[in-house]
């Protein structure tokens, strides 16, 4: 027994030599993604009944005279058995595939044991079939492991060959004689074959991981190509950005040269052929062209289809990358190589995954752009909407002082133009100091005590030192023309508007406040955070104030509204002190 088991271990070593050839084919990878129809079940089961046939050839005959150890085994006589490796790949077919896997693969296997003959021809031809079903159900039980563990699969290798010794027992005679050979290869089979299935699981997972860690570790080496290529192509491709991305390119992806190209010319050549693969050159390949128009990576072999005809260059091939933006391709990264034979799966698998990061990232980049450019279209949007409405109220009291004093109505004609004037220096700039801001709001406040004279009193209190927070400009006109054209309406004499500003150690409150009717209470729950139209108020500046204040500085800007106990509006919000430098 002891001589069947080291032979059967020698077996062993080839059958494992085909298994690590196994694992190197692409369709065993699918097997181990579960990637299963009827197709691939098919070709599994004819994959690893073919290794259980292999296995049965790597098995020792044992009959009555003792072992005959030849290779090749055609036929069996009689009194014959064969020690065989057998279900080792019916049940790593099992395991891996399913049970339709086990039992295709072990039909395959099984009938070709079953015609070799021999006295267990019969037991043994129906036990291989029947190990790859149960091996299949019983993988089920682990289906949450890409591959079973090799401890597991040598216990379920163990009872691979129990549960073909016992179909032997109980189907084969004459008894006597079948008890011996039991005897004889029952413990080898059972050694050999559960460890040939555990080492081959063990193979199986340290292909994997090998893979995986080769995966992980080009995932991480492109992404840091493109984390540090990003900056540059942002700032769109002119040959002083290309020349950077170029160098970084060459130091990060080791090829003999890197260029960088926009849609019609060479930008920059870091590398072997600088000398004549110079800036400028317009595109020249049909390998080229057919990149920016395909939109997809392209690979070129010799100098002719690479475009180059300088008779002594190095390079032999290159691969071509496309720029893409937003769906578009704006350029190309080609990187070279002195022989075709350098650009293996690993360089190919790179240039797929840093062309995919950089087309991200630069999509990712145009959306914040379009974002950016949206957003300052909405806020001069909002700060065109303020405007009219007092401009409209001023002219219609410019109108009627013509008639009753034509004096105060130049004067009031001069402050409007003083007016529009700083309208027009603060609108330019999303953000301004809150002492422009102020001196806005000083020559708003000429022309409306010209206009109600007798109707309300305004006064302002604002502590030193906020002049250089920054404000949205257009914030304090339009609150206190809502509470001169809402809170003051019904008021002929004695209105009062106060306005306080006070410096924190962190932000600038305003604080706005009126004697007049306040707001009902049906408004104060929504004043600000939705436009409200008609009436003689002005809840779209109000809005558009708040929703300036919330989109630049922050939700903690918003403007909040009470009504005073003893009657009138209060309004208050706060900005964080933010200078001119950093805004």
């Amino acid at each position: 027994m002891d001589n069947l088991t080291l032979l059967l271990i020698e077996r062993m070593g080839i059958l494992l030599t085909l298994a690590f050839i196994l694992t190197r084919i692409p369709l065993f990878r699918q097997l181990l993604d579960r990637e299963l129809h009827m197709g691939t079940s098919i070709a599994f089961s004819v994959m690893f009944g073919l290794f259980g046939i292999a296995g049965t050839y790597a098995g020792v005959v044992v009959g009555e005279a003792g072992y005959v150890p030849s290779f090749w085994i055609f036929q069996l006589n009689a009194s014959e058995i064969i020690a065989n490796s057998t279900l080792v790949g019916v049940v790593i077919g099992g395991l891996l595939g399913g049970p339709l896997v086990g039992m295709g693969a072990g039909i395959i296997a099984g009938f070709h044991v079953f015609h070799m003959g021999g006295f267990g021809a019969l037991p043994i031809g129906l036990s291989v079939p029947l190990t790859g079903l149960l091996a299949g159900y019983v993988a089920r039980f682990f289906s949450q492991e890409r591959v079973i563990s090799p401890s597991k699969a040598l216990f379920i290798g163990m009872f691979a060959p129990v549960i073909q010794m016992s179909l032997l027992l109980i189907m084969a005679g004459p008894p006597d004689f079948i008890r011996t050979m039991v005897n004889i290869i029952g413990v080898p089979m059972v050694l050999t074959n559960s460890i040939s299935i555990a080492i081959f699981t063990t193979m199986i997972r340290v292909a994997l991981q090998e893979e995986e860690r080769s995966a992980a570790l080009e995932a991480e080496r492109a992404f840091k190509i493109a984390e540090r290529i990003q900056p540059h192509l942002k700032m769109g491709l002119t040959p002083q950005t290309a020349q950077a991305a170029a160098l970084l390119l060459q130091r990060e992806v080791k090829a003999a040269a890197v260029a960088v190209m926009d849609r019609k010319q060479l930008l920059a050549h870091v590398g072997a052929g600088a000398d004549h693969h110079l800036p400028g050159e317009m595109l020249l390949s049909d390998l080229e062209r057919r990149a920016i128009y395909s939109g997809g990576i392209e690979k070129g072999f010799g100098r002719e289809s690479m475009g180059c005809s300088h008779k002594n260059c190095t390079l032999q091939a290159s691969i071509l990358l496309p720029i893409r933006e937003g769906g578009s391709v704006i350029g190309l990264i080609k990187l070279y190589f002195r022989r075709p034979q350098q650009i293996g799966k690993v360089e190919e698998a790179l240039a797929r995954g840093l062309s995919n990061l950089i087309a991200n990232q630069m999509t990712l980049a145009l959306t914040e752009k379009m974002k950016g450019l949206m957003k300052d279209a909405e806020l001069r949007m909002l700060q065109a909407q303020i405007h009219p409405h007092f401009l409209f109220n001023t002219l219609n009291s410019i109108v009627t002082l013509i008639r009753i004093d034509p004096q105060l109505a130049r004067h009031m004609t001069i402050q409007l133009g003083t007016f529009m004037r700083l309208n027009l220096k603060l609108t330019s700039s999303p953000l301004v100091s809150v002492q422009q801001e102020l001196d806005h709001l000083y020559a708003y406040l000429e022309i409306v005590r010209i206009r109600f004279s007798e109707q309300f009193v305004i006064t302002c209190q604002v502590d030193d030192g906020v002049g250089e927070a920054m404000i949205p400009p257009g914030t304090l006109q339009p609150l206190i023309e809502n509470s001169i054209h809402h809170g003051l309406s019904h008021m002929t004499t004695g209105g009062e508007i106060s306005l306080t500003v006070k410096k924190t150690a962190a932000q600038i409150v305003f604080d706005l406040e009126d004697n007049g009717r306040g707001i009902s209470d049906e408004l104060l729950p929504i004043l600000g955070s939705v436009p409200m139209k008609g009436g003689d108020g002005n809840g779209i500046g109000v809005h558009n104030v708040n929703s300036r204040l919330v989109s630049l500085m922050g939700p903690s800007a918003k403007l909040v509204f009470r009504n005073k106990p003893e009657g009138g509006c209060h309004i208050t919000f706060a900005i964080p002190i933010q200078k001119e430098e950093s805004a």
